[in-house]
């Protein structure tokens, strides 16, 4: 089957198995191979903003014709008009069913049939066949707070931006816009004309585009309206040369990466803006200090939180231990006034502590139950009588207040310490 009846027959079921049976018994073809690959391949690009429809019929266009043609937009041979007018040649060679359905769309890098590089490969798998599309891939965090152990010894600590994650690569001349998952964002162009200098080249930059008006910035990424802001620029945390972000992993460690994004910050535009980092130890007092404050500045500041990275670990495309994310998160001092036993499997250990008592001009009275080893609630039980009075940290996300206004409590509060208790003394 031709290629772009192909495309019209999977158009035409949004059934996902039909799709995959469509694509299984078409998927040996080699031309119709390079095609997926060309199109689908978010690295592969070809220079171009747009690519119009064919009204006319030409002879027809051969597959190998196309892909010398298109190779010499790839390698950024043809640009500008050069590119436009080797467009417009290929459209006026090939009938419109060929441009519209596969040759138009490959160049627009959008198939517009409902399969993704995901379906390709499982189809491939299935047939045991060796090819596949890149899959394009970003370095991701796991939540912090489920994994409390991985904290520790010198990190690099910033603040979470809360805006919209792009990964710049600067190739051939030129910067590429793309989403996390490989999309292409070609609607801010000032920050890829600020990527495109000479000392870019070669290079993927990791980081979020901010803007004060959240909402238009949203708009303008998925083309919503013709909503633009003018005020949106790139916050990077991460740098790595392209060779390497294609190997999947970088050869630098996370220290070594700031201290190269710090230097080659020299030549950013206005629209540039390399993200501020800490490095602390966490097995510290002074580093914990540290991060409670640059907490504390997250809440007041109304930043999404903070990231944590290990200052030895490397940058790796997949989800990464080496990458947490914290949310922003208040800590009270209240007192212990009464102790609860747990039940089930806590019982005759401790349940919940009862505390009350005010912190930073507000009342607070609740219970508190979370983040307590099994180790604590025997230890706390046996030691309950001793317990009353005594001065409890609490963490929590937000402040609550009562229906009665009377008094605060804490959403989703959890134990940190006791005040005056020292690791390994004596309860």
């Amino acid at each position: 089957m031709l290629p772009w009846k192909i495309i019209q027959k999977l158009e035409s079921n949004n059934s996902r198995l039909f799709k995959e049976d469509v694509i299984q018994s078409q998927l040996k073809d080699v031309d119709f191979q390079e095609g997926l690959s060309m199109c689908l391949d978010s690295l592969v690009t070809f220079g171009v903003k747009q690519v119009p429809e064919s009204q006319e019929d030409g002879k027809g266009l051969k597959w190998s014709y196309f892909k010398d043609k298109a190779s010499l937009l790839i390698e950024r041979e043809r640009t500008g008009h050069a590119a436009r007018d080797e467009i417009l040649e290929l459209m006026s060679l090939a009938t419109s069913e060929q441009w519209n359905s596969w040759y138009r769309r490959i160049l627009i890098k959008d198939l517009r049939c409902g399969v993704s590089e995901k379906t390709v490969n499982n189809v491939a798998k299935r047939m045991d066949l060796k090819f596949r599309v890149p899959v394009f891939s970003c370095m991701l965090a796991h939540d912090g707070a489920k994994h409390p152990k991985k904290i520790h010894g010198p990190c690099l600590v910033e603040y979470k931006y809360d805006g919209v994650r792009v990964i710049a690569i600067t190739s051939k001349g030129s910067a590429t816009l793309y989403s996390r998952n490989g999309k292409i964002l070609s609607n801010f162009p000032h920050i890829e004309e600020a990527l495109s200098k000479p000392e870019f080249n070669g290079f993927v930059l990791d980081g979020e585009v901010m803007s004060d008006d959240f909402q238009s910035l949203m708009k303008q990424v998925h083309r919503k309206t013709n909503a633009k802001t003018d005020d949106a620029y790139l916050a990077l945390f991460d740098i790595l040369p392209l060779s390497e972000f294609n190997n999947g992993k970088s050869n630098l460690n996370s220290v070594q990466r700031k201290d190269f994004l710090d230097d080659m910050s020299k030549s950013f535009e206005s629209c540039i803006k390399p993200v501020e980092y800490t490095v602390l130890d966490f097995d510290t007092k002074e580093g914990e200090k540290t991060f409670s404050e640059m907490n504390k500045n997250a809440l007041a500041q109304g930043y999404e939180g903070l990231m944590i990275k290990p200052v030895n670990d490397i940058y790796e495309c997949k989800r990464s231990h080496a990458w947490l994310k914290i949310k922003p998160f208040i800590e009270v001092t209240l007192t212990v006034t009464d102790i609860q036993e747990g039940s089930g499997k806590h019982e005759g250990k401790l349940g919940a502590f009862s505390v009350e008592g005010n912190d930073d001009g507000k009342f607070f009275s609740l219970s508190v139950g979370s983040g307590l080893t099994d180790d604590d609630r025997e230890k706390f039980w046996k030691a309950k009588d001793s317990l009353i009075g005594q001065l409890i940290e609490i963490r929590a996300d937000a402040v609550t207040q009562s229906e009665e206004g009377e008094h605060f409590s804490l959403r989703f509060p959890r134990f940190k310490t006791f005040r005056g208790f020292n690791v390994g003394e004596k309860i």
